[in-house]
């Protein structure tokens, strides 16, 4: 039976309901949430305004939410438009003219729940039939499977097809594919079987999302009545559970294998009710398949972290190079290497030799007898309109802060600069970052890796046939083209580069058919514009402009730190990058001293000039009081200034700082700070990992190498949930290869990608889905998120030896 819990869901074995602990629609993760036998199968149970909504069309305003032990009933509100989404916001939505409140309503009903819908006044005649009940299915599920609606049955369909029709709003949409009273999901399998039945006048309807979004799931629907308000729709859910279900044990470890001096922690992800505690083991497995068990191992209980039990299995002693694989009871690890070469190939390269030459704009990129994509946006870019919001959060103020005017040409932005993952604009921060973070990777480590041929003047980059030039190199020089080339035409720093409208943003496949590749004229455009894409057409990107420091100075930082590594390569670059990174410091003001401190330290070390460090030494007491996000900066430097007052001031703080960071480190059985996110959580743990490098090379008794070493074990594959998937695409026995770039539409992988990683279902639940459409677990990003990856590997390298 269905019981209300303390944490305000029903819960039994094998099922789970929540409502209203998730307010993220877009992601489909709100209203009502199903989690059958331990996977999230349904959500987004709520009203909307469309029958298959996608991103951009308007969500309500969830909350309050009540939880009434008494009644064991759930409650939430809801209300339309969201004033703080209504043209408003990072992602501003517009809302029609409508204004409605209503009420969700769950209770359980045996194994069963209903799920209830009041409204606070009937619905406007002109709504009626345009609001409902949607409630989403996971389609990676599903596809295969059958479904039956009173009667008649039918199997979800692989891709959307026909029949299609046209709605009210004038767009074609597809049929449903299925109208009735009582609907039955997966009915031949106990573990997926869900039926859903109307209990109150309407129809269900079963249709298919993709049909008008990719990213669509399955809806079932139910049209809210004319003159309905109280009890306006009820539906009775029941999500088979299998009788005593508990989650499988799941063995998280590196993917990639271990290095013989580094620690070797796994850990085992138990459901909280599991009593069982078979023997554990280290088996190695010899080149006939022959096993021997090298150690038993002495599980060790960590306890409760989110909904898990979790145990560590330590076999840190184990230094013996061979292959191996964990058992605990029945189940196994798969096997994994350990060896002094694990970090030597296939691990950091393919994000050099792969993820980021396939991300570069405005070029042609080729891989033996593939062609990745076409070279791109080569019509780049018109000046944004002024007092606009663009659907990506990009805002244009009164002016063009510059000489040219809105929808006017600028020249010289056609070179240069990565795409920023599942979409292709490019952000100033994912520009500088990337190339600040390949910078410091070139400058400590010295890689030369040459796999790649990148020749700007045709237009052209060849996977797999070497140059003679360092790859990491012409990366570097890439990013630079593209932030130097929008200075040198503005006059100052881009905000970013986007498409302008929905339809171009949207867009899935080779960037090069996104636009015309034309600049466009508007004298001679014809009349009316032909469609995106055509010859002619008004498409090309929009390039936006800001008065923001905290940027500015990012790029500075960034700049200086290019101009260290592209000295002897490409002279007259890196002393554009070092005058525009001291040009950019003098010209900045009104941030605080830890959001300078980047470009004072990369300054400092570019040119040696003490004005940098009496800078720092002028600023110690702030810096020192936000040691999280200057440490890493200052022990680079403070040998060179040479002040024992800021020597000082910075030990006192990094002291603090390390004390901290053990406490939250020890709050995860993971051995580094975790605190799960509905997005971008690993990209966190890469980063502290980065930093820790830095801050262990300087002080080893504060900040200990297992810091780096379990943040690189964390992303890949030592990580919360029941999929213990490295976050690198290709990289390790098991990764995820399903991911949301560019090629999500044929569920394809860039290689080198690193992953946002596991999100946070709320309450407790960690997911990693087998979906390319879940940008919150599944999209790769320039930026920190491949490059700090690429560290990672790097520093576990340099301090583990290579013996």
């Amino acid at each position: 039976m269905l019981r209300l819990d303390d944490q305000g869901c029903l819960t039994m074995p094998g099922l789970e309901v929540m409502l209203g602990h998730d307010d993220y629609p877009e992601g489909h993760q709100a209203g009502l949430t199903i989690v059958q036998n331990g996977v999230r199968v349904a959500a987004n149970g709520d009203l909307r305004l469309d029958r298959t909504p996608g991103q951009w069309q308007p969500v309500p305003r969830s909350g309050p939410r009540e939880v009434d032990h008494r009644r064991r009933e759930i409650r939430l509100r809801g209300e339309f438009p969201d004033p703080a989404r209504d043209g408003r916001g990072f992602n501003p939505l517009r809302y029609p003219d409508l204004r409605l409140r209503y009420a969700l309503r769950v209770r359980p009903d045996g194994e069963a729940f209903r799920l209830r819908v009041d409204l606070e006044a009937p619905l406007p005649p002109r709504w009626v039939g345009k609001v409902g009940l949607n409630l989403e299915l996971f389609p990676g599920a599903l596809l295969g499977r059958s479904f039956a609606m009173d009667g008649a049955v039918g199997l979800f369909p692989r891709q959307a097809n026909g029949p299609l029709r046209r709605g009210a709003g004038g767009e074609a949409e597809l049929a449903p594919l299925a109208v009735g009273r009582r609907l039955a999901v997966a009915p031949e399998s106990d573990r997926q079987r869900i039926l859903i039945q109307a209990l109150t006048p309407g129809e269900l309807e079963l249709l298919d999302g993709r049909g008008q979004h990719t990213n669509g799931w399955f809806v079932v629907r139910t049209a809210v009545p004319p003159g309905a308000s109280e009890r306006a729709i009820e539906w009775r859910i029941a999500p088979q559970a299998l009788p005593g279900f508990r989650a499988a044990p799941v063995i998280q470890r590196s993917q990639v294998g271990y290095h013989p001096r580094q620690p070797k922690v796994a850990v085992v992800a138990l459901d909280a009710r599991d009593p069982d505690r078979p023997a554990a083991a280290l088996e190695r497995i010899a080149d006939g398949g022959e096993r021997e068990t090298v150690r038993e191992i002495e599980p060790r209980e960590w306890g409760r972290f989110l909904r898990y039990r979790c145990l560590q299995l330590d076999f840190s002693e184990v230094r013996e190079p061979g292959l191996y694989e964990l058992r605990w009871g029945a189940v196994r690890s798969g096997p994994f290497p350990i060896g002094p070469e694990v970090y030597r190939r296939h691990v950091w390269q393919p994000t050099l030799e792969y993820f980021l030459p396939i991300q570069m704009c405005h070029l042609r990129v080729t891989d033996r007898h593939r062609v990745w994509h076409g070279a791109c946006h080569l019509d780049d870019a018109r000046m944004a309109p002024v007092d606009h919001r663009h659907l990506d959060g990009y805002a244009q103020g009164p002016s063009t802060l510059c000489a040219y005017l809105p929808g006017q040409h600028v020249p010289g932005l056609d070179r240069g600069g990565w795409h920023d993952a599942g979409d292709h604009d490019l952000r100033l921060e994912s520009q500088v970052d990337t190339l600040h973070g390949l910078a410091l990777a070139r400058e400590e480590f010295g890689i030369d890796l040459d796999s790649t041929t990148v020749d700007q003047a045709h237009r052209l980059v060849e996977l797999g046939r070497p140059d003679g030039r360092p790859d990491v190199l012409e990366q570097v020089e890439h990013g630079v083209l593209s932030v130097l080339g929008a200075r040198r035409a503005l006059g100052r720093l881009y905000r970013g580069i986007i498409e302008p409208t929905l339809e171009q943003y949207r867009w899935i496949g080779d960037p090069a058919n996104v636009t015309d590749n034309r600049v466009f004229d508007p004298s001679a455009a014809p009349h009316p514009p032909p469609p995106i894409g055509a010859p002619g057409a008004p498409d090309d990107r929009w390039v936006f402009t800001e008065q923001c420091p905290e940027r500015e100075l990012q790029a500075a930082a960034g700049l200086a730190a290019a101009a260290r590594v592209l000295r002897g390569y490409e002279d007259g670059l890196a002393e554009e990058c070092r005058v525009a990174a001291q040009e950019l410091w003098e010209a900045t003001r009104g941030d605080t001293a830890a959001a300078r401190a980047p470009a004072a330290v990369e300054l400092l070390l570019a040119t040696g000039d003490r004005t940098y460090a009496d800078w720092l030494v002028g600023e110690r007491e702030a810096l020192a009081a936000d040691p999280e996000r200057t440490g890493w900066l200052l022990c680079r430097v403070l040998r060179r200034i040479g002040d024992p007052a800021l020597t000082a001031e910075v030990e006192r703080g990094l002291r603090r700082y390390a004390g901290e960071l053990a406490g939250r480190a020890a709050e995860t059985p993971y051995g580094v700070p975790y605190r799960p996110a509905v997005w971008g959580a690993g990209w966190e743990v890469q980063r502290l990992g980065m930093r820790s490098y830095y801050l262990h090379r300087a002080y080893p008794d504060l900040f200990p190498a297992t810091l780096v070493l379990s943040a690189l074990a964390f992303v890949l594959g030592c990580h919360p949930g029941d999929d213990p998937a490295s976050f690198v695409s290709g990289v390790g026995s098991r990764s995820v290869t399903s991911a949301y770039g560019f090629q999500r539409a044929e569920g394809a992988h860039i290689p080198g990608g690193v992953v946002s990683g596991s999100a946070l279902i709320r309450p407790d639940l960690v997911e990693l889905k087998d979906w390319p459409h879940l940008w919150q677990q599944t999209e790769y990003v320039v930026g920190g998120g491949a490059t700090d990856f690429l560290f990672l590997v790097l520093a576990a390298e340099a301090l583990l030896g290579r013996g």
